[in-house]
Formats: C-alpha cells, structure tokens, sequence
C-alpha cells in the first residue's frame, strides 16, 4: 500500500527508512512546538501580546500536523511544514506596530494579514506571478533579510537569557546583575547550560540538537529551582480562543499594506529556499527541475491560511526537513510520520507550557538558530556595493532598529536609489520602484500620525 501511494520502489526506499526519517525530521524541529508559544506570547519588551500560550501551542501542532501531512499525501515530498522562525518575530513586530498604530486587538489584526497575504501566495500558486516576484528581489537582499533576522532573533535569545539588558544611552549591554543577584546567576547558568550542549550536539551533527539543549536548560532550572514541574501529560486548557479570531476590517487598511507585502516576500522565499535545499540533497531534481513543484508551493500556501485560521503566524516549509532526507527519506510518507508527531504533541500540553514560560530554559535555540541563518551571508555579493550595502542595511538595520520592518524598509528603500545612482536602474525591477514609494508613504503616513 506505502508503495502505491508514495512510489517508495521508484525512489530507492523503503517503509522503515521513511518511518526512521520522518521521526528525525520530528526531533530536529520539535522546537517549534516549544518556542512558538513563547515567542507570540510577548512581545520584544516582555509585555503580553493577548494571545493564550494554550491557544498557540494548539494552533502549532495542528497547523504543522495538517499542512506536513497534506505535503505528504498529495506533494509526496519529504517536506515538513510548520509556523516559520523569522516569520513569527515579524508577527510579534507587526502587532507591536499595529498596537503603536492604535489599532484594536492588534493580534487579531495580526491573524488578518497572515490570512490575507496566505490567500496572495494562494493566487500566485495558482499563476504565473510568483516568478515575477521571485524574480524581483535580488540573491543579495533575500540573504541580506534571512541575516538580519538570524541575528534579531540571537539578540531576543540574548535577553531572554539573561545575557544582555537595556542599557541608558547605549541601547542594550551586558547584564552584570548576576553579580550580585543569585536568580540571575542561575539564569545565566541554565542559558551558557541550553547554549552548550545544543551548539556541542549541533557541531556533532547529533539529531534533535536544539531541542536536547531545552531540555538540558529545564532540567538545570528545575533543579535551581527556577520553574516548577507541571506535569508532561495533559491537553492544551485554552482560556482565550485564538481559532477563527482574525480580524479583516483592520488587516485590509493602509497601515497593514507594508506587512502584507513582506509576509508574501518573507513565505514565497522561505519556501523556494527550502524546496531547492531539500531536493537537491534528495536527489529529486531532474534536467535542472523540481518534479511537482508547483504543488510544493500550493501547499505552502494552504498552510498559510489554515495557520491564520486556527490562531498562529505563518506556515513555511521548514529547511530542518534535510536532516530527515539525509537520513534516507526520499517521499512523502516521510512527511506523513512526521505530521502524525506533530499531532501526537498535543498530549504533552503541561511540559511545554512548563518550559515555554521560562525564558532561559529555550534562550539557546533562538541563538542557535540565529547561528545556523548567518551562512546566508556569504550568498550576498560583495563585489558589488549596489547588491551588498542594501542587503548590509536590511542585515544590521533590523537588529539595530529593533525591528524586521523598519530593517527591511531600509534595505528596500535604498536598492533603487543605489542602482539608480550607479546608472544600472534597468536592473531594478519596476515591483520594487513600487515597493519604494510604499515605504515613503508608509513613514509619511506614520509620521502624520505620532503628530
């Protein structure tokens, strides 16, 4: 029957490989399930963003068990989808924009735009328009933003370890408070504990790097007596529903028109990214193309809007999927062992609400992960200060700035002006001279309204 269903004969596998392999895709990015409650819990200063740590960690096993299985059974791809690390701090940025904007229940707001810039990428599945807008952005600037946020979110990880704090004049600096005070002292510890063993696992190529680094960190805080335990069995106890919670009247106004634009840019790169890795270390790419690709992105897409509607931030292919294909899955049941998990984590309800409420205990995997987004840097051409200070710009502005929209307005703004100043403005395509004059108006209009 597998074989019917996922050619396993034709690919060179076998049922038990495939099993083997969607379990290890599971266990590389297991994390998620853990972080994604955290991360869209609060926003970059510690302020709750409205949404239930029940309700998201519900949101993300069934939104990544339904769209990896949906990968599986009708792409037959070893693909594994779930909300994306990157696109999930620009939720939490684009709340925090929508809340400065005086928009109400921005989170639901928040839900709107990933609806919406879900159903886009729909349509551009669906037509030729996806070329023209991958076309549109150079190598350059889309390594230039994978950069940036990598190293946004090893900043995030920083603070919510204890590492760093704000400091008067200078920004962010070292916390010293663990000096003097024995609860910092001990974060510090369960942080470098986290960061050592997930980086010393990682280096070692060893299967579930980061996610044996949370528990090295939580089992070091349990025994500091940082968090208590709260039990590992049990099913999410939602108090705020977050299914069905967007909000479209105030997704669909000018202000929200930037974030829709770079949630399209931020999946449709993700997810081509993701498809080319994946299928070359496969071995699936014939005469210099993907077989079934098209249903690839479609799936991509449908995972999008099923994330917004079940209450989580954008669904993307994850490039963690390689760790299962390099241990032989070559199909889709791969995926389908792999969505099967996802669902299976909803029983372990308490023991992620127990790690994810303690920002210490998951700190390393942000910084692990920042680590693992910065090869992107070498993809972005230096020879050519037209293509390398814009992807410069959007690389430190989105730290610098503190945010991943305010970076890539910068990158955005300044790639024509560049091209322009060098005589080379044919090479800019005419998507983004639009794109520019959004942006102007964009921090025009939001000029006009902080008065």
């Amino acid at each position: 029957m597998f074989n019917r269903l996922f050619h396993l004969a034709d690919n060179h596998t076998t049922t038990r490989t495939e099993i083997v392999a969607g379990i290890t895709t599971f266990l590389t990015m297991a994390y998620i399930v853990v972080l994604q409650p955290a991360i869209l819990a609060r926003d970059f200063a510690g302020q709750p963003t409205g949404m239930d740590p029940h309700a998201i960690f519900l949101a993300t096993c069934l939104a990544a068990s339904a769209t990896t299985l949906l990968m599986g059974l009708y792409a037959n791809y070893p693909i594994a989808l779930a909300p994306g690390m990157g696109e999930n701090f620009f939720f939490v940025a684009t709340i925090m924009a929508l809340a400065g904007m005086g928009v109400p229940d921005p989170w639901k707001a928040a839900l709107g735009i990933v609806l919406i810039s879900g159903v886009i990428f729909l349509l551009f599945s669906l037509l030729p328009i996806r070329r023209i807008l991958l076309e549109a952005v150079s190598p350059s600037l889309r390594n230039g933003m994978a950069v940036g946020i990598g190293l946004f979110i090893a900043l995030i990880g920083f603070q919510h370890g204890g590492l760093i704090t704000a400091k008067p004049n200078i920004g962010v600096g070292l916390n010293i408070r663990w000096l003097s005070e024995l609860d910092a002292l001990k974060d510090i510890l369960v942080f470098f504990t986290g960061l050592a063993v997930a980086g010393g696992l990682q280096a070692r190529r060893v299967r579930g790097a980061i996610l044996w680094g949370i528990g090295a960190s939580t089992l070091l805080a349990l025994g500091l007596g940082r968090i208590e335990y709260q039990g590992i069995f049990g099913f999410p106890q939602v108090t705020v529903p977050a299914i069905g919670q967007w909000d479209l009247w105030n997704a669909l106004s000018w202000k929200a028109l930037p974030f829709i634009a770079v949630f399209c840019f931020m999946d449709i790169f993700d997810t081509m990214g993701t498809l080319v890795g994946v299928s070359e270390q496969a071995g699936l790419i014939k005469d210099n193309r993907i077989p079934r690709a098209d249903r690839v992105m479609l799936v991509d897409a449908c995972g999008t809007v099923f994330g917004a509607c079940v209450g989580t931030s954008t669904v993307t292919s994850y490039i963690e999927s390689a760790a299962g294909v390099s241990h032989g899955g070559r199909t889709g049941l791969t995926s389908v062992v792999t969505g099967l998990l996802f669902l299976a984590a909803l029983a372990f309800s308490p023991l992620v609400n127990m790690i994810g409420s303690y920002g210490p205990a998951t700190a390393c995997a942000l910084v692990i992960v920042g680590a693992m987004m910065m090869h992107n840097a070498v993809k972005i051409d230096w020879g050519d200060m037209s293509e390398a200070l814009p992807a410069f710009l959007i690389a430190i502005g989105i730290p610098f700035t503190y945010s991943i929209a305010d970076g890539l307005a910068l990158g955005f703004a300044a790639y024509p002006v560049m091209k322009i100043l060098c005589g080379r403005h044919r090479e800019v395509h005419w998507i983004l001279y639009v794109m520019f004059v959004i942006i102007l108006a964009y921090f025009a209009l939001a000029r006009i309204h902080l008065g």
